[in-house]
């Protein structure tokens, strides 16, 4: 298991700060097979948080390909701030090839986001989750109605298979976006510049638009398509029962 360092917890600055850092602590002592997924402000608060209990951070990033070029210049602003060993995952060149080729570039605009993201997102995330027995993420309940029930540890029915059990962590699931930059500000903690145009949400760069200040963020995301079907397939089961199959 990781070796958890001394100042672990001992400086954590409000109770939500010390509450993410218990579970990280014992997600990162019982597992040795576990990594943060990282995107956005949230996830870079969890690398800031780990990197306060582990000496190297283990993270991955989904480059779907259609991210924004800030987004891409900030991933190496991570890898250089923080001690982490960052994958970053593609999309299988041939599924993609044939996407596109069939149905052009935006074919979500038309069809729904669920079978972009499907090759872009969820098996490259499928792939990694392979060699993993659990993931930190950085929900909120906040963020959408389909995560109002969200738990800091939960089995991961939409990744698990009958021989492989994953376990998800969701360390900042009682957090608000309040306390997020909250966080942030306080401890000076890099963060997307595309935050300060605008965007409080950000995925891949089509699918992604600024909010105004009394929207919600995830309004941003997907805006054409109803609140309740805005999970790209990552967290699925956050909108529907899930049962573990054999494969």
């Amino acid at each position: 298991m990781a070796e958890i360092l001394s100042q672990g917890i001992a400086d954590a600055s409000t109770p939500g700060e010390e509450h993410a850092l218990a579970v990280l602590e014992d997600a990162f002592a019982r597992f040795d097979r576990i990594a943060i997924s990282f995107s956005g402000a949230e996830d870079v608060v969890l690398i800031d948080l780990a990197a306060r209990l582990v000496k190297r951070v283990p993270v991955f990033c989904l480059d779907t390909g259609r991210l924004h070029a800030e987004t891409y210049r900030f991933l190496e602003t991570v890898r250089e701030h923080y001690p982490v060993t960052l994958e970053v995952l593609s999309p299988d060149a041939d599924d993609l090839s044939r996407l596109v080729r069939e149905k052009g570039l935006f074919s979500f605009l038309r069809d729904g986001h669920g079978e972009c993201c499907a090759i872009r997102k969820i098996e490259p995330l499928r792939r990694r989750l392979a060699g993993l027995d659990a993931w930190i993420t950085g929900q909120r309940a906040d963020q959408n109605v389909t995560r109002a029930d969200l738990p800091v540890e939960q089995d991961d029915l939409a990744f698990s298979t009958a021989d492989h059990a994953i376990v998800k962590f969701n360390p900042l699931s009682t957090w608000t976006g309040t306390d997020v930059w909250d966080y942030i500000r306080r401890r000076d903690v890099p963060y997307n510049p595309l935050h300060d145009q605008g965007f409080r949400s950000i995925g891949c760069e089509p699918c992604t638009r600024p909010v105004g200040p009394h929207q919600h963020e995830r309004e941003g995301r997907w805006w054409w398509e109803n609140p309740a079907d805005k999970e790209c397939g990552l967290h699925a089961q956050n909108v529907a029962p899930i049962r573990i199959v054999n494969g």
